[in-house]
C-alpha cells in the first residue's frame, strides 16, 4: 500500500459531472490521489499550483478544447504524463492530440481495467524519467511514448 507521501497525483478534466465522479472514486480506489476539474481554465489553475503525476483531459470543454488544454498545462518535472478521453472520437483529434504531446488516447466509455492499466503504464515511465533526472548533471533526455489505446 503506497503512504501519503508517495501516492501519485492524478487531474481529470472532463465537464460531465457523473463522469468525473466516476473516475475519480475508480482511481482512489486504486490509491491515487485525484483532483477533478469542469474546465480548462480551471485545470489550468490547478496545474499551476500544484504538480500532478498524471492528467486524464477530455477533448470537449465548454471553455476551449482539450488539445489547447494539453498545450497550455504546467507539465513539470518529471514531466506530467496526459491522457485524452472522448466520447467524440475522430481520427483527427486522435492524430491532433498525438502530434501536441498526448501520451495516450481513450474512448469513452472506459473500461475501468484498462484505465488503471494504462495509468500504471505511464507512472511507471514517469518514475523512468524521474530517476534519470536525479543522478545526471545535464540536460536529461526524453522519449515519449504515445499511443492509441
Amino acid at each position: 500500500m503506497q503512504t501519503e507521501r508517495n501516492k501519485k497525483t492524478i487531474l481529470v478534466v472532463d465537464d460531465d459531472k457523473a463522469i468525473l465522479e466516476s473516475l475519480k472514486l475508480i482511481l482512489e480506489a486504486e490509491g491515487y490521489i485525484v483532483d477533478t476539474a469542469e474546465t480548462g481554465g480551471e485545470a489550468i489553475e490547478k496545474s499551476t499550483n500544484r504538480h500532478y503525476n498524471l492528467a486524464l483531459l477530455d477533448i470537449r470543454l465548454p471553455d476551449m478544447e482539450g488539445t489547447e488544454l494539453l498545450t497550455r498545462l504546467d507539465t513539470g518535472i518529471p514531466r506530467m504524463r496526459t491522457v485524452m478521453i472522448t466520447g467524440h472520437p475522430s481520427l483527427e483529434s486522435t492524430v491532433e492530440s498525438l502530434n501536441l504531446g498526448a501520451d495516450g488516447y481513450l474512448i469513452k466509455p472506459i473500461r475501468p481495467e484498462k484505465l488503471v492499466k494504462i495509468l500504471e503504464e505511464k507512472t511507471r515511465e514517469q518514475e523512468a524519467e524521474e530517476l534519470k533526472y536525479r543522478p545526471s548533471k545535464g540536460k536529461a533526455s526524453r522519449k515519449d511514448h504515445a499511443e492509441i489505446l
